[in-house]
């Protein structure tokens, strides 16, 4: 049994399949699941505390707050939102360090050729350097 799940969700169609997925675990009430949305920071001030960078709210669409929200209230268990801004990778690989998460469920878009060299893939950095297991839904 899982005690901490981190889930990373991105906003596209691929946050509702995660979640989907994440709904089959059969969650116990003791779990913690953390949902996790990372605001792409493409200009990083160096001169920010980088012990745990919190995005202030008002940085992420109201929209997609209520999603976020929406999505926790699907869970059978506790959980919380983590809201962070940064790389990717880096951030969750750093939210699952913090938390001490048993497993990480994220996404995969499939990117292949081109686009994966110029875009790089979240999803195989995060495998590559998590502290847990990593457990990646892709895209249908």
């Amino acid at each position: 049994m899982f005690k901490k799940i981190l889930v990373a969700l991105d906003g596209s169609d691929l946050s509702e399949q995660i979640i989907a997925m994440v709904q089959q675990f059969h969650l116990q009430a003791e779990t913690t699941v953390v949902l996790a949305h990372v605001i792409v920071n493409l200009g990083a001030d160096p001169d920010i505390a980088v012990d745990r960078p919190q995005a202030d709210t008002e940085t992420i669409s109201h929209q997609q707050l209520e999603k976020l929200q929406y999505y926790q209230s699907l869970l059978p268990c506790q959980s919380e939102i983590e809201i962070v801004m940064g790389e990717p990778a880096e951030e969750i690989i750093r939210l699952a360090n913090i938390h001490q998460v048993d497993l990480i469920v994220m996404g995969s878009r499939g990117l292949t050729g081109i686009k994966r060299i110029l875009q790089g893939s979240v999803s195989s950095q995060v495998v590559e350097e998590a502290p847990c297991s990593v457990f990646v839904v892709k895209l249908k």
